[in-house]
């Protein structure tokens, strides 16, 4: 009985983990479509800083320096709102670069409100990279607000490694606080190999193509020198990409020194030129609030139920799971930044 019934647990087990990875799929495919829509959240930052200087002010004593900071809001509040506005965008990384349907939104919209040459972009940055084609249209649509005129400064406090330091290089300059990680400039592709499982299983595995380039390694066939050398082959040619994307938009970087897939912490990388200066985000805009409005944009997707589910699904099964890495590496050979 007892064997009975881990067999009938295992086969429900079994049930429920391929009914997840269904779902997960379709929510997935329906993502990729035309989407559900979404909105476009505002969120003026000056009144906020203003009312919480306030509050501090208002608190219990007296002292000098409550009095001059009275007097400063008093001079900010007569001087009236600011003219040049700095638009502050977020960038949460992750493997696939999901936010990056966010930030084309975004930009698009800055776009069309900011005023060239006048008011700026700031994007608090934060990725340890990712798949090469998702994090390339990252870069494309930051390249998009450099391209209309509008100046973007690109900050960092925790790490811009890779696919994440691939964005950051967009910015007319890139700070960063003095622990975070930035650079990691180089690309990694892996995948499983079961040849030899198969054929001590006796099970024969046929893959055919058109075209002598169509696949080079291979998941269940076996993998010749000539595979893993055309492999290595696209890693190289994704890596050269990497370097001159870096070499526009960072002339001063000495690429050669630094695109060897290592990574610093930020104070080793201001000697390097892989930054601008040591600032956390915080300080940075901060000192903006005197000189110009601070807007903070943020565009939100509907998203249904299905996408919610599959989203939470892929997450679960990606810690860790063997299954999910496997699922993954299915989709093909590829490399990631």
């Amino acid at each position: 009985m007892l064997d009975d019934y881990l067999l009938f647990l295992g086969q429900t087990a079994t049930v429920v983990v391929a009914v997840l990875i269904l779902v997960a799929a379709i929510a997935r495919q329906r993502q990729g479509g035309s989407g559900t829509g979404g909105w476009l959240q505002v969120r003026p930052l000056n009144d906020l800083y203003r009312q919480r200087a306030q509050t501090l002010s208002r608190a219990g004593g007296r002292g000098p320096w409550r009095q001059r900071l009275r007097e400063a809001l008093q001079r900010r509040g007569a001087a009236g709102q600011p003219q040049r506005r700095v638009y502050i965008l977020d960038f949460q990384g992750d493997m696939r670069a999901r936010a990056v349907e966010a930030l084309r939104e975004e930009v698009s919209a800055v776009i069309a409100a900011a005023r060239p040459d006048r008011d700026a972009v700031v994007l608090r940055l934060e990725s340890p990279g990712g798949t090469v084609p998702a994090y390339g249209l990252a870069a494309s649509q930051l390249a998009r607000l450099r391209e209309a005129g509008i100046d973007l400064t690109v900050c960092v406090d925790r790490v811009a490694a890779s696919g994440g330091y691939l964005m950051a290089a967009v910015g007319d300059r890139i700070l960063a606080a003095p622990f975070a990680l930035v650079g990691s400039i180089g690309v990694v592709g892996s995948l499983p190999n079961f040849h030899r499982w198969l054929r001590n299983h006796d099970i024969d595995f046929e893959e055919h193509t058109a075209g002598p380039h169509k696949r080079s390694l291979t998941i269940f066939g076996e993998n010749t020198d000539e595979d893993r050398a055309r492999f290595r082959e696209d890693l190289e040619g994704i890596h050269e990409q990497f370097k001159g994307h870096l070499g526009r938009y960072r002339p001063q970087l000495n690429v050669e020194t630094v695109a060897t897939g290592a990574f610093w912490l930020a104070e080793r990388a201001l000697e390097t030129g892989l930054i601008d200066g040591l600032q956390t985000s915080d300080d940075y805009i901060m000192a903006q609030r005197e000189q110009a409005q601070l807007i903070e944009v943020r565009y939100r997707q509907r998203e249904g139920m299905a996408q919610r589910l599959g989203v939470a699904t892929e997450r679960l099964l990606g810690r860790g799971n063997p299954v999910a890495r496997l699922l993954a590496a299915m989709a093909g050979p590829g490399g990631s930044t």
